[in-house]
């Protein structure tokens, strides 16, 4: 389920998303940034999808387990880790999408609260419904806050990327 979580995040068609198995030639090798300090694995992966490297999946064997892993104390922890790790990284590929989406829904919501309050207002039982005004008010501000939040994180990633290709054009050097 993880491993198909990270396929729709990263656009690509790894089967074994959490495998550590990796080959990598030189020029993505020096593309890639790793941000997380926790695992490489799931990151790699999204950024090579969105940067468009070519992924090649091959299955492999893997043994019984024998001993409890060093890495991860537990499945939920692991999970955990992972989930904050896709989001984290989401965010840094995709920011106008990913608060853009939870800009829209607060808006969304925002003026369907406010289109109640009109029609309880045009029934004349608008007294009682001052709450949806106040949400109403609240949650479009939410909405345009977070929308500019969308707009500035797409600065901040378009200025990554800018920075990534001057990094990588100069360790061409």
């Amino acid at each position: 389920m993880g491993s198909a979580v990270v396929r729709q995040v990263s656009h690509t068609s790894v089967e074994d998303a959490t495998s550590g198995f990796r080959a990598v030639n030189r020029e993505a090798a020096r593309r890639m940034i790793v941000f997380n300090e926790y695992t490489y694995t799931l990151e790699t992966i999204i950024q090579a999808g969105h940067r468009k490297l070519s992924i090649a999946s091959i299955p492999i064997r893997v043994n019984n387990v024998t001993r409890p892993s060093r890495l991860f104390r537990s499945i939920p922890a692991y999970l955990r880790q992972s989930l904050i790790t896709i989001v984290r990284i989401y965010v840094i590929y995709r920011p106008f999408h990913f608060f853009g989406t939870i800009a829209m829904f607060l808006l969304t919501a925002g003026i369907f609260l406010g289109a109640r309050f009109l029609y309880f207002v045009s029934q004349g039982d608008g007294g009682g419904h001052i709450q949806s005004l106040i949400l109403m008010a609240v949650l479009l501000g939410m909405g345009f806050q977070t929308l500019l939040v969308a707009f500035i994180a797409d600065l901040f990633a378009a200025n990554r990327k800018m920075l990534e290709e001057i990094r990588f054009r100069q360790s061409e050097d």
